[in-house]
């Protein structure tokens, strides 16, 4: 099991499985957190223009989904990728960025698991792995969009 290392103080410190988890999870979150930033500039400032032309937006903000997609041709799924190069999709880089920073993280404490052999957390992470890339994957769906 994944030990808490007791200081002299007393008080429980951070295994080093904790601290690279949380090391590439705090990096990785002001990466994505640049990431969204840059491209919502690229979306304001009309440097890449849009699939749908911000002064569009209004009259269609009141559809569903479903509806919205349809109207407009939208892709389902990862299909947003091929249209990364349109201001109101390049944003989905630091979303999607954001959104797999879990399983890098998880990832990357596995070899550390697996020197300490702790292997009910090392099964546990891979198969969190495989749950997370298996979801983010869009091989299951369940009604969504």
């Amino acid at each position: 099991m994944a030990e808490t290392k007791v200081k002299a103080s007393g008080r429980a410190g951070a295994s080093e499985e904790q601290l690279i988890y949380a090391n590439i999870l705090g990096i990785g979150t002001w990466i994505g957190l640049a990431t969204l930033v840059a491209t919502f500039a690229l979306y304001v400032f009309n440097i890449l223009e849009p699939v749908i032309p911000i002064d569009k937006l209004p009259s269609l903000w009141t559809m569903k989904v479903k509806d919205y997609m349809h109207a407009n041709n939208l892709p389902h799924g990862w299909g947003w990728v091929h249209l990364i190069n349109h201001g109101d999709f390049v944003n989905f880089i630091g979303i999607a960025m954001l959104s797999g920073l879990t399983i890098v993280c998880y990832i990357a404490i596995i070899p550390t698991l697996l020197k300490k052999k702790d292997t009910p957390f090392v099964v546990m992470a891979i198969i969190e792995v495989l749950i997370l890339v298996l979801a983010a994957s869009g091989i299951l769906t369940a009604g969504g969009h």
